[in-house]
């Protein structure tokens, strides 16, 4: 794993990035579970890409399930809890040509979608200060919005995603931010 260790807005900050395959992820936050000082739904946030969001689109989840995701079912694992922070990061959903998840999540991002991801950049850093000095419940409320305009271009999160998720993020508070993403998605 490579560590950072900084201090943001006057807290100490470590940023953990495994280097093990995506499903065995969380084996870097085995060790901070036997630390009593250590409270993952407090002192954790996991960055993790979503093809369930389109490019160019984040939502903060204060926790959940893994759904799909390895990578989230092997931090939840790890700490034997889905009680933990997530900052979701779109990356668009498979395209029918891709037979392969992992192939798709690991393909370069076309320059339009790159440019989409920079775009959020700021907000997610935003994001991430806000989760840090004020706790995932502002953080979310601040940064999840719904409708009217994010970053100056219209929201989109009161339109249904084809999938059904419109009345379950409205539901739950959890939608999803940044600007339009592009579409449709070809990598």
């Amino acid at each position: 794993m490579r560590v950072a260790r900084g201090t943001g807005r006057g807290t100490a900050v470590e940023l953990i990035k495994p280097l093990t395959y995506m499903n065995r992820s969380g084996a870097v936050l085995s060790p901070r579970r036997a630390d009593p000082g250590f409270d993952p739904s407090r002192d954790l946030l996991v960055l993790v890409d979503e093809v369930a969001l389109p490019v160019g689109r984040f939502r903060l989840r204060a926790k959940g399930s893994p759904g799909g995701h390895n990578g989230l079912r092997s931090v939840e694992g790890a700490l034997r809890s889905p009680e933990y922070a997530r900052l979701r990061i779109g990356v668009g959903p498979l395209p029918p040509e891709y037979d392969d998840m992992a192939d798709y999540v690991l393909d370069p991002f076309e320059p339009d979608e790159a440019e989409a991801i920079e775009a959020l950049l700021d907000p997610m850093a935003d994001a991430v200060e806000c989760w840090l000095t004020e706790g995932i419940d502002v953080a979310m409320n601040r940064h999840n919005r719904t409708g009217g305009q994010v970053d100056g271009q219209p929201g989109k999160a009161d339109e249904d995603d084809g999938q059904g998720r419109q009345a379950k993020d409205q539901a739950d508070g959890q939608t999803d931010r940044g600007p339009e993403p592009p579409t449709p998605r070809n990598r």
